[in-house]
């Protein structure tokens, strides 16, 4: 019954905040670099920005992992002996581990595992998880006189993978990872577990799947292939693309939507996909997903010709087009009303940009406000409107193009001056040094009586919008 859902009350929910903030900026400082699941400031294509890292310039073995039941399965003491904190804290994250679960009206005792669905559960598996990378690194050393790289482990939640160009050292790494994990009660799931190589097909296709994505180096000619920094050839080319699982279930997902909506309206029937259709691209739009996204349009276009078929069995093609496709308007075939309104989203309108992975180990909690405003757009220790400037310039200034670094003093200049009727609005801010905003003010104030909005500055006097060094 450890599925089960225990119904959280007001005062289990201010417990697991209480430990969650006492305990999260503590262990985000001892966290592995390579560790992104469930933690702030990372995510999914972090990992996958590392491991095209990792095997960006040399074919490697993979072992992908999954953990059978991780969040079921923690044992309480080891996690508690791990998270060795205050008695307090240790006796309120004690009680709630062993608050039990209701199902059914009935109460089960929670000998180990840890609640889905709780504020505090991603918390404790992370920390259940931590020391697994250290303890293969310290296993397996880099080896200078065999050229050989120290394995590494990549680790989403209770998924990872171990990467390395020797396949024994890749299936020690399994028996250790197995062992190291039985300490904290968990083990490998055998049938979710599975040896590869991104390359050869040594064991099966090459390749593995990992977070929804599809990973595989492919052999390549001198014009396709990858090189190094001095410009050598690898002989193939990494490709990250969505996994064909992926795939059908976004089709399978689609097709469910629309066979659910025969009878209602194009606007309702738009209405439910375009969260889905924007939804999925937005998260495969930081690798090389352009080709599936023409081919899932093609898809959904020959759904919806069904759905409208279907719903108007003695009417003529064209008659059907024409009242559910805009076509003249230079825009393609647009599943819109003729009456306007809505138009459904499509999958190749999602521009493909690739993802900047996360530095090392850094964190929010350590006090850069600069690099997390420009990576994520906000911060506690910066005013909202800055950090979403940080965001939208990339970290540079624009006036004199160089990146804000921590100490600077920064100020929010109207691009258009209010007293030439700027609006104190987001399209008329801009982010500057305090030194470049004032040059702008000196050499814009001695061009007054001039209207070109590409001459304007702000007001001198107007310290208000300043952003103090933080």
């Amino acid at each position: 019954m450890q599925s089960a859902c225990k119904v959280p009350t007001i005062h289990d929910r201010a417990l697991q905040a209480l430990a969650h903030s006492v305990l999260e900026p503590e262990w985000e400082a001892r966290f592995a670099p390579n560790s992104y699941g469930f933690r702030p400031g990372r995510s999914c294509h972090d990992a996958i920005e590392a491991i095209f890292t990792i095997i960006g310039h040399k074919a490697k073995y993979v072992l992908d992992a999954d953990i059978e039941k991780c969040f079921d399965r923690i044992d309480h003491a080891a996690v508690l002996k791990k998270i060795n904190t205050s008695p307090r804290l240790r006796r309120q994250v004690k009680g709630w581990l062993k608050a039990g679960v209701y199902d059914a009206g009935q109460w089960f005792p929670t000998d180990e595992g840890t609640m889905q669905g709780g504020t505090i559960s991603p918390l404790i598996a992370n920390i259940a998880l931590h020391g697994l990378e250290t303890v293969i690194s310290q296993r397996f050393p880099r080896s200078g006189s065999r050229g050989f790289q120290a394995p590494k482990i990549v680790v989403y939640a209770d998924d990872f993978v171990i990467l390395h160009e020797d396949r024994q050292i890749v299936m020690q790494c399994q028996e250790m990872a197995a062992e190291w994990l039985q300490e904290m009660g968990l083990r490998l799931k055998p049938s979710k577990t599975r040896l590869t190589h991104t390359l050869v097909a040594t064991e099966g296709t090459p390749g593995f799947d990992f977070l929804g994505f599809h990973i595989r180096q492919y052999p390549a000619g001198k014009t396709h292939s990858g090189k190094d920094c001095r410009g050598r050839l690898h002989g193939f080319k990494t490709l990250i693309k969505p996994s064909q699982t992926a795939i059908r279930r976004h089709v399978a997902k689609l097709r469910k939507t629309i066979d659910h909506h025969k009878h209602a309206t194009q606007e309702t029937l738009i209405q439910a996909l375009n969260p889905q259709i924007v939804g999925w691209s937005n998260y495969y739009a930081h690798v090389p997903s352009a080709r599936v996204f023409h081919t899932l349009d093609h898809t959904v276009y020959a759904m919806l010709k069904g759905w409208a078929v279907s719903r108007h069995p003695n009417k003529k093609k064209h008659w059907i087009t024409s009242k559910y496709w805009r076509v003249d308007d230079g825009k393609g075939w647009t599943f819109q009303p003729p009456s306007g309104g809505a138009r459904l989203a499509r999958h190749a309108h999602t521009s493909i940009q690739r993802h900047v992975k996360v530095q090392g180990a850094r964190s929010p909690y350590d006090g850069d406000w600069v690099y997390w405003s420009k990576r994520v757009g906000h911060h506690p220790d910066v005013p909202p409107r800055v950090a979403r400037l940080l965001k939208q310039q990339q970290g540079r200034c624009r006036a004199c193009g160089l990146y804000f670094t921590d100490g600077d003093k920064m100020e929010v200049d109207h691009i258009l001056p209010k007293k030439d009727g700027g609006r104190d609005a987001r399209d008329n801010w801009q982010l500057l040094h305090r030194h470049c905003h004032d040059m702008k003010t000196a050499r814009e104030t001695g061009c007054q009586g001039t209207y070109d909005t590409r001459h304007v500055a702000e007001e001198p006097d107007e310290r208000k919008h300043s952003c103090p060094v933080l």
